[in-house]
């Protein structure tokens, strides 16, 4: 099944009430466990969107509206990450990372995700000409997130126990991987 068509925008700050909301949302919740308020959201998005912090966030945009959110990093610039996949698996050189989300309760069910997830690593080995590798660690029990990462091509690469997003989860995690084509 072909995935659908999927923009990529840059996040700005007049989007943080967006972001507040979709964080909010419980199905987001369950899984990102992450503050809605405004302040937390400006603490946390506001250096991706200044350009202080590697993370480069996107608005996933399908038929001219925004569904989602998804970031993408170089894993080396955030070395407490190196050292949470050193025991599951290796980091490539450039390896890159996204995290994501589909902030629109309409827009699940669509292939919306998964076209989200090939259209931000298409992104980030266009802007990371040296990277080869995108990993993506999920908790093993967020199954949709884990097969929309298949969908958008990612491969299972290993599993092994990483700290959970939520609390509330086992550390269980499995990690895909991306590989740039050629």
């Amino acid at each position: 099944m072909a995935l659908p068509p999927v923009e990529l925008r840059p996040l700005r700050r007049a989007d943080f009430p967006l972001i507040s909301r979709w964080l909010a949302e419980p199905l987001v919740a369950r899984w990102w466990d992450h503050d809605p308020s405004p302040e937390a959201v400006e603490k946390d998005f506001g250096p991706s969107v200044d350009g202080t912090d590697p993370a480069e966030i996107h608005l996933g945009v399908s038929d001219g509206e925004p569904f989602g959110l998804v970031q993408v990093y170089p894993i080396e610039a955030y070395p407490e990450y190196v050292e949470e996949f050193a025991p599951v698996c290796a980091v490539p050189p450039g390896a890159l990372s996204i995290d994501y989300l589909v902030g629109e309760p309409s827009a699940r069910g669509r292939g919306l995700g998964a076209a989200l997830i090939a259209a931000a690593v298409a992104r980030g080995f266009a802007d990371h000409p040296d990277a080869h590798d995108v990993l993506v660690p999920v908790a093993l029990g967020n199954e949709r997130s884990w097969r929309a990462l298949q969908r958008a091509g990612g491969t299972w690469y290993a599993a092994g126990e990483m700290e959970p997003d939520n609390p509330i989860d086992p550390r269980d995690h499995v990690v895909h991987r991306f590989t740039r084509a050629g």
